[in-house]
């Protein structure tokens, strides 16, 4: 008997100029050595990546997903044609039977928050998002004016407002993660706006542009089906009763709470100490910090791709580079091409640097963080020690930049050589326009063993990619906010904070993911947990 199925036709190897309908040959050829039929099917690209390994040989590997009735296949058969079946893993949802006091309140609109308030949204429960930043509008009036005026909205900025840190980034959704809802957040996103590409693309990203109309998209379907979002609504603190959370005290008063949601995001460091003081178990944990580099778009591509930069169909060439100097692992996080290194302060006497790109990629400069591990033993190892080392680097940075928020500025050749002074020519720095950069060493902001490290991966780096560590590359700092330094302690089975009954930390903020893909899946599963034990609210 045939049963409907998805298989997986795998490794089709297509030239940069190939159509998707030839991957899609392919991949009947390959059913038809099988026995299958190839009519009354559908196909779709369900991966595709760049092999560059070897520059004269640049080419497409994709994925095509066949879906049909079958007859029943052997797996020797299939895996001898280099197909696999695929497993569709649908959203699952249980009602317990519990009653909920009021709504759930989720504290936090950034991808966490988000689709765990869609996902309650969607189900009958009609949380209630607070959301201590602005709306889209004006987080990009506060972003424009910190840009042209370096005047810091401490509560409306790149950290904070309608969709969290993401929104303002490059909307990658990469993640190393390996769970099955991935597939379900990409296709809401692309529900939402996203562009269909992100589907298949093996690094796939939405751009700041797309995804902060498709952050509204969401939040106005939150709303339509019930729910509430509160900007400029921060959480305070909260009352409970022997370990049950009975309501939320907020700047603008106190709000009734049947379950809290933490999704508060990497920076809310007023509220990690709130939680402190409330007697919420935390335990700091290893993080990472460094600088951005950037280096003409052209010249990453040219390196990575040879002849072929600069064929549209490849696009800005990508990369992600580590090394261990056998005393700390160095990485390269968060790759923009043709982006932007964005001013990402979120607190008055800080600078904070990260990186953005809209949907096109277009900009002139590619840009990455380069980021050195940090342990415990390196600042404490309590919550208030790892907030307080990230914010330490913040300080020394703004000081090290000459205040009013210009980012300390050096060219690698300085940095290898222990020199200093030498400024911009073909390669010009983004941040803040520009124009906000003051030419100093990094050694005056960054602990002395990650200089020490970043100095040594550079090097390694420039045997990977040649051109890496150019004289005239760039580095500003500080990138301290890759992730949280902390995380709030859970269940693992019920996802409630330790102590409490209805607590559910979760996402970044809560150190239980690290982008937004991998956030956005903790929300649903933090959603699923909470409906498994409560049922709808009625009326």
């Amino acid at each position: 008997m045939k049963a409907s199925m998805t298989l997986l036709v795998n490794r089709i190897r297509l030239s940069c100029d190939a159509s998707v309908e030839e991957a899609f040959s392919v991949a009947k050829r390959r059913l038809r050595a099988i026995g299958v039929p190839t009519d009354a099917v559908q196909y779709s690209l369900y991966r595709r990546s760049v092999d560059a390994r070897r520059k004269d040989d640049i080419h497409f590997v994709c994925t095509v997903a066949v879906r049909g009735h079958f007859p029943s296949l052997s797996d020797d058969l299939l895996k001898k044609h280099d197909i696999a079946m695929h497993k569709d893993a649908p959203m699952s949802v249980s009602y317990g039977h519990e009653r909920l006091s009021a709504p759930p309140v989720v504290v936090g609109s950034g991808p966490c928050g988000l689709f765990c308030a869609l996902l309650l949204a969607e189900h009958g429960y009609r949380p209630v998002v607070l959301e201590r930043g602005g709306d889209i509008r004006e987080r990009r009036a506060a972003v424009a004016r910190f840009n042209s005026h370096r005047i810091l909205d401490p509560t409306t900025n790149i950290q904070f407002g309608a969709g969290g840190a993401g929104t303002f980034s490059d909307g990658k959704l990469l993640t190393r993660i390996a769970d099955p809802m991935i597939s379900y957040v990409l296709d809401r996103f692309v529900s939402f706006g996203a562009p269909e590409d992100i589907l298949y693309m093996a690094k796939p990203h939405i751009g700041t542009d797309i995804l902060s109309e498709v952050v509204e998209r969401m939040l106005s379907r939150i709303e339509a089906l019930g729910g509430r979002i509160c900007f400029h609504t921060q959480y305070l603190s909260h009352d409970a009763s022997s370990g049950r959370i009975t309501s939320v005290l907020t700047n603008r008063g106190q709000i009734p709470c049947g379950a809290l949601i933490l999704a508060i995001g990497h920076s809310a460091r007023d509220t990690y100490r709130t939680l402190m003081v409330e007697g919420v178990s935390m335990e700091a944990k290893s993080f990472s910090v460094g600088m951005r580099i950037e280096h003409l778009a052209e010249d990453i591509d040219r390196a990575m791709y040879g002849d072929m930069a600069g064929h549209p169909a490849l696009g800005h060439a990508e990369y992600a580079l580590s090394y261990n100097t056998k005393e700390r692992g160095v990485y390269t996080f968060c790759m923009c091409p043709g982006g932007t290194v964005v001013a990402a302060a979120s607190e008055e006497g800080g600078v904070v640097v990260n990186g953005m790109s809209e949907h096109s990629r277009d900009g002139r400069n590619s840009n990455s963080a380069v980021l050195c591990s940090i342990f415990k033993e390196d600042y404490g190892s309590t919550p208030e020690d790892a907030i307080a080392f990230q914010y330490s680097i913040e300080r020394a940075a703004y000081a090290a930049g000459g205040g009013s928020y210009a980012v300390p500025l050096t060219t690698v050749g300085d940095f290898l050589n222990d020199r200093q002074g030498s400024a911009p020519t073909r390669i010009l720095p983004t941040y803040m326009n520009g124009d906000a950069y003051t030419l100093t060493t990094p050694d005056s902001y960054l602990p002395k063993v990650v200089c020490r490290s970043i100095r040594a991966a550079l090097l390694d780096f420039d045997r990977k990619i040649h051109g890496f560590a150019a004289e005239d590359a760039l580095l500003s700092g500080a990138e301290t906010r890759t992730s949280a330094p902390l995380r709030l302690l859970r269940h693992a089975d019920t996802r409630l904070a330790l102590g409490y009954s209805n607590l559910y930390p979760a996402g970044e903020g809560a150190g239980y993911a690290g982008g937004i893909t991998s956030a956005s899946v903790d929300g649903l599963r933090t959603a699923q947990a909470l409906m498994a034990r409560y049922a709808p609210l009625q009326g």
